[in-house]
């Protein structure tokens, strides 16, 4: 089985790193899969990509696409535009694609159109939330999905509610956590730690960059001032996405204990994320990390696609609303958050159960 992986952006590649691993170790053992990985070019900041790479061990993308940043529109043409060409040229017998990013909608609806099978690693989840485009691209994809690996049985029987046959969904975990476990032992102290005399549980994390909350110039302001305030004078670390970087700059929005880096590696970042007294987000992929490292995470969201990391993990679905702020941060300091729990099968071997289920099917 020849299989096209795809990446394209920052949450790809924790994702993928672990699958490409086990279809090595599977080729070791005599089986017939190979790959094809195929980097969209989505994201192409070296911190958002290049980085990525190298930390996580990800070879080099035997395809680069280079469809660059410009609107959902033109990105997705771009990527389609790119992908299509790539196909006639050559053909894999599946094309494998992770989350919910617009390279992921993108290369499925290509794939099909060229009858080329598609799977869908983290398949089935929702938010209901059809303002988010993540939304938008996860429906998309799994209305074209052929074979559907899942994280959680919510996702499972959200996929068995819209008519999926049961033979064509596989409950198999989480790959984004195999790749934490991989690592928790390499994480790497990042340069802002020494800067300003971090200790551990002393300070607290916030990446912010969903439309709905950093748009809006007075808006996040009053988020930030909230937090600032009601955070016991606790260092904030916030690294930065570049356009949330202008938006912060634009609102003149700054604090002696608010400190903005640039993104940081993944190595890097989730050595402050294990290490930090609490997490604030609104992030879907973080809170599956700090639920597994039990990291209290607050999310600045009315909803979530990963509901386990509420109902099981560490997680805390605050709202947008910036007065919300004040008492999660109030229940955090009083010594009352939850412990949370690992969901099911979150166990780093999620990859080698997708590359077992892959070899089978093409047998």
């Amino acid at each position: 089985m020849k299989i096209d992986i795809i990446a394209g952006a920052r949450p790809n590649f924790m994702k993928i790193a672990p699958i490409i691993d086990a279809i090595r170790k599977a080729q070791k053992e005599g089986h017939n899969i190979s790959f094809r990985l195929v980097h969209t070019g989505q994201h192409y900041d070296k911190n958002m990509s290049e980085s990525f790479f190298e930390q996580l061990g990800i070879p080099a993308p035997d395809i680069n696409l280079g469809a660059g940043g410009g609107t959902q529109a033109s990105q997705t043409a771009a990527i389609m535009i790119g992908y299509e060409k790539l196909l006639m040229e050559s053909k894999p017998d599946l094309c494998l694609v992770v989350g919910d990013v617009t390279s992921t909608m993108a290369c499925s609806i290509v794939a099909q159109k060229l009858l080329v099978k598609v799977a869908h690693v983290e398949a089935g989840i929702r938010s209901g939330d059809w303002t988010m485009p993540e939304e938008i691209n996860r429906i998309v994809t799994d209305s074209l999905t052929n074979y559907f690996f899942t994280t959680t049985e919510q996702a499972s029987q959200n996929l068995a509610k819209s008519g999926i046959e049961s033979n064509r969904i596989f409950l198999v975990g989480n790959t984004m956590i195999d790749t934490l476990l991989k690592h928790m032992d390499n994480l790497k102290k990042p340069d802002v730690w020494d800067m300003l005399n971090l200790m551990p549980g002393n300070y607290i994390v916030m990446t912010l960059h969903r439309p709905a909350n950093v748009d809006e110039e007075s808006n996040l302001k009053h988020m930030i001032d909230e937090i600032i305030l009601h955070s016991q004078n606790k260092p904030l670390i916030f690294p930065v996405h570049p356009r949330t970087a202008r938006i912060l700059e634009k609102a003149g929005i700054s604090h002696p204990n608010l400190h903005t880096v640039e993104p940081l590696g993944y190595l890097e970042f989730n050595y402050l994320v294990k290490n930090a007294l609490a997490v604030i987000t609104d992030s879907g992929g973080i809170t599956e990390e700090t639920t597994v490292m039990g990291v209290p995470c607050m999310t600045l969201r009315d909803n979530t696609e990963r509901p386990e990391t509420v109902t099981q993990g560490t997680n805390e679905l605050i709202g947008t609303h910036p007065k919300a702020i004040k008492p999660a941060l109030e229940k955090l300091f009083s010594g009352n958050w939850k412990k949370g729990s690992v969901p099911p099968l979150w166990d780093g071997k999620t990859s080698r159960r997708i590359v077992d289920i892959l070899v089978k099917l093409s047998n």
